[in-house]
C-alpha cells in the first residue's frame, strides 16, 4: 500500500502540538487528538462512533510514550510528587482496566463524545474560575487516593486522556502548588495509558469495520507518527511550564480545554 503522505504530515503536525502541550500542561495530549483523529479515520470510511473510539485509543496509546519524554523533563526540575504517584496509581490502574475493558465496549460513540465534551467544559471552568481552596484543605488519606486514582483512571479511560483534565485541578484543590501537580499529572499518565491501552487492544478484537493496521481499536500508523513527533516535543513543553507564573498556566490550560470542549460538542450534536 503507497503512504499517504499528506495524512503522514497532517499526524506529524497533530504530534508535534499535542507533544508539546503534554509537556506544558500535564494533559497527556489526548483532547487535542481525539476530534482530529475521529475526522481523519471518517475521512476514511470508519463509521463515526466506531472512528471515536478508534481515536479516543489511538490518543491514549501515544500517551504511554509522550508521557515518559515529559515526566523525564519535570523530574529534572523536581517537580514531580513521586510520593503521590505512588499512591494514586493502584487505583488509576483499576479503574482505567473497568472502563476500556468494560464501559467503553457499551457506549455509543455520541455517548462517548459528549462525555467527553462535559468533563472538558468542567475542567477548563475550574482552571479560569482558578478559585483558592482553604489553607487548611490537604490530600486525603491512602483510602482516598486509591479511590481518587479509580476515579482518576476510569474517566480517563472514557475520553482517551492522559488524566491531567481530572488529576490537575484535584491536586490544586488540595493545595498542591500548581507546577507540582501539572508535572506529576504527567508521572501519572504512563499507569494511566499501559493499562488503558491494553484494554483497547483486547476489547477490540472482535470489533468489525476496524480499518488496515489496527490493533482492536488502536491506529497503528497514527500511533507511529504522532508518538515519534509528541515525545521530541514533550520536553520543550515542560520547560515552558516552569517559565510561566502560575496564574498564566492556570489561564492558559482552562482555554485551551474550553476550545476543545465546544469543537467536540458540535461534532457530537452534528
Amino acid at each position: 500500500m503507497p503512504i499517504d503522505f499528506a495524512l503522514v504530515f497532517q499526524l506529524a503536525l497533530l504530534g508535534l502540538a499535542t507533544g508539546f502541550l503534554a509537556g506544558l500542561l500535564g494533559i497527556g495530549g489526548g483532547m487535542i487528538m481525539v476530534p482530529f483523529i475521529s475526522a481523519m479515520l471518517g475521512a476514511r470510511g470508519v463509521e463515526p462512533g466506531l472512528a471515536l473510539k478508534m481515536a479516543i485509543a489511538t490518543s491514549m496509546a501515544t500517551i504511554v510514550f509522550t508521557s515518559i519524554s515529559s515526566v523525564r523533563a519535570h523530574h529534572r526540575k523536581g517537580a514531580v510528587r513521586w510520593d503521590l504517584v505512588k499512591r494514586l496509581a493502584p487505583g488509576i490502574v483499576l479503574g482505567a482496566m473497568v472502563a476500556s475493558l468494560g464501559a467503553f465496549a457499551i457506549l455509543k460513540g455520541t455517548a462517548l463524545g459528549l462525555v467527553f465534551a462535559a468533563f472538558v467544559f468542567f475542567s477548563g471552568t475550574q482552571m479560569l474560575l482558578d478559585k483558592k481552596p482553604p489553607p487548611s484543605r490537604q490530600l486525603p488519606g491512602p483510602a482516598g487516593l486509591v479511590g481518587a486514582g479509580g476515579v482518576i483512571g476510569f474517566l480517563s479511560g472514557l475520553v482517551g486522556a492522559g488524566g491531567g483534565f481530572v488529576s490537575v485541578p484535584f491536586m490544586a484543590w488540595c493545595n498542591v502548588a500548581m507546577h507540582n501537580a501539572v508535572a506529576t499529572s504527567a508521572a501519572l499518565g504512563f499507569p494511566i495509558a499501559l493499562a488503558n491501552t491494553a484494554g483497547y487492544i483486547a476489547g477490540g478484537q472482535a470489533v468489525s469495520g476496524l480499518p488496515p493496521y489496527a490493533l482492536g481499536y488502536v491506529w497503528l500508523p497514527a500511533l507511529a507518527v504522532i508518538a515519534t513527533c509528541s515525545v521530541v516535543m514533550a520536553p520543550q513543553g515542560a520547560r515552558a511550564a516552569h517559565a510561566l507564573p502560575v496564574k498564566k498556566l492556570k489561564r492558559l490550560f482552562g482555554l485551551v480545554l474550553y476550545t476543545l470542549g465546544a469543537y467536540m460538542l458540535w461534532r457530537t450534536l452534528a
